[in-house]
């Protein structure tokens, strides 16, 4: 051997390049990622609230076994491994569980995602009228960029609870035949006020007022014609009035369905991915599961993009209820501290998305740490702000653990960071379930353009995301 071939030799021993999914993977798998990559796109258009979402993922759950745990509750019905069962909370979150072959107090396995994401929210009393237009006031939800929504077309989805307690769902503007609805914005002929601004200033929270109609009623005796004409419309197709919409829960999203991008269609631009995309490949990759080792968990929360609070978010107890719950259906009994087992020697991949290297922004992402499209699967060790503030900062065993887990089932994987150290930061609901003494580390899809109203995917990173949460509940 010369000493050029031993150099080399040395070289591939030592250093380490992340792969490329394209590269590693036979045309029957190419063919399993695009398949399931049409599967997503489906539950992507019809995922586009909270709301929405768990009802799909309920739906599918039912459909592939699933039983809803208020039904064991009521009826006092043991569990036994094998079992599978949902939790609904309150139409907003739901939890899966595959119980084990283990003792539960061993832990259990969890994946855990969001199915909120950024958007722009009515204000309780939204509708009026100004110089002979109809408009929405509007409150925006979660971190955006504002003058990325103006002068989109929007779709409004949510839910309407009448003065009779009726709940009536709400979805316009996504079917080609129905209208849609926009925010303006300043043409540049006139915007040099405007322009000269910061972009964070140039559209502000309270300019976010979303363009409903034109045409006035028919009555030229009625005052704001023009409102009472939509508030007629309103009442013709679902029966509400003004005071409904203090009642009301009503979202404008950007309409329209994920499409292919590129010329090799190899990536999906759509909506929501944030958290979507990690929400739906834990989904499969629990449905995939039959009889585990140890109780495997999906976890869908709600409100990560405002901080996890409310009873449907991560901050609440709504995990550690239902855990309870559990545990005392398969004991027998309530007992806090067997709660308290179960949740300490659990383990979880906290699945959210991370920031993928963008060749237009390479100032604000540092090039060997950050994850890239098509590289696989990310696992995050921290994310929080600057000196990590704010995050899980996962332990170096548990990452080796994870690492085995992947590479002996050959799943395409990276490292990866929010972006440079000083850039700005973060979080997820990692830090929160480490709060019960879980091991957890940050494990996703790495994404352009998020929280922006389209962000992008690679194909093969959401499939490599699904394999690597089925290969984790399987250990």
């Amino acid at each position: 051997m010369n000493k050029k071939d031993s150099h080399s030799n040395i070289e591939k021993k030592l250093t380490h390049d992340w792969k490329l999914v394209w590269d590693e993977i036979d045309d029957v798998e190419e063919k399993n990622v695009l398949d399931f990559n049409e599967d997503y796109k489906r539950f992507l258009d019809g995922s586009k609230t909270e709301r929405e979402s768990a009802n799909a993922i309920i739906e599918l759950a039912k459909q592939n076994g699933y039983s809803d745990i208020e039904e064991y509750i009521r009826n006092k019905k043991s569990i036994s491994p094998g079992t599978k069962i949902y939790a609904n909370i309150k139409g907003k979150a739901v939890v899966m569980f595959v119980i084990g072959k283990d003792d539960i107090t061993k832990g259990m396995n969890i994946v855990g995602a969001h199915i909120d994401a950024p958007r722009i929210d009515l204000k309780q009393f939204p509708l009026y009228e100004d110089s002979g237009l109809g408009m929405f006031k509007t409150h925006y939800y979660g971190g955006i960029k504002k003058y990325q929504w103006v002068s989109l077309p929007l779709s409004l989805h949510g839910v309407v609870i009448k003065s009779n307690g009726e709940k009536v769902n709400v979805k316009i503007g996504e079917d080609i035949n129905e209208p849609v609805f926009m925010i303006t914005d300043l043409l540049p002929h006139l915007a040099k006020d405007q322009v000269s601004k910061k972009l964070s200033e140039g559209i502000t929270g309270e300019g976010l007022n979303i363009l409903v109609g034109s045409i006035p009623y028919t009555d030229k005796d009625i005052k704001n014609r023009i409102k009472i004409n939509i508030l007629n419309i309103l009442n013709e197709k679902y029966g509400i009035t003004e005071e409904d919409f203090t009642t009301a829960e009503l979202q404008a999203v950007p309409a329209g369905k994920a499409r292919d991008v590129g010329f090799d269609r190899s990536m999906i631009s759509s909506y929501g991915h944030d958290d979507r995309v990690c929400s739906y490949t834990a989904l499969r990759a629990i449905l995939d599961i039959d009889n585990p080792k140890r109780t495997s968990v999906a976890l869908f929360a709600d409100k990560e993009e405002i901080g996890s609070y409310g009873n449907t978010g991560m901050q609440s107890k709504l995990l550690e209820n239902i855990v309870s719950e559990v545990t005392a259906l398969i004991k027998g009994d309530y007992n806090e501290l067997l709660t308290k087992r179960v949740l300490y020697n659990s383990r979880v991949l906290s699945a959210d998305v991370c920031a993928g290297f963008d060749p237009n922004y390479p100032e604000v992402l540092d090039k060997k740490n950050a994850p890239f499209l098509g590289k696989g699967v990310t696992m995050v060790k921290y994310t929080g702000s600057r000196g990590k503030s704010g995050s899980n900062d996962a332990n170096a065993e548990y990452i080796s653990d994870i690492r085995r887990i992947f590479n002996e089932n050959n799943i395409i994987w990276q490292m990866g960071e929010l972006g440079k150290v000083d850039q700005g930061g973060g979080g997820t609901i990692a830090y929160m379930l480490s709060n019960y003494g879980m091991e957890v580390v940050d494990c996703g899809v790495p994404v352009l353009s998020m929280h922006a109203p389209y962000e992008i995917v690679s194909k093969a990173d959401v499939y490599m995301t699904y394999k690597a949460y089925n290969a984790f509940y399987k250990n």
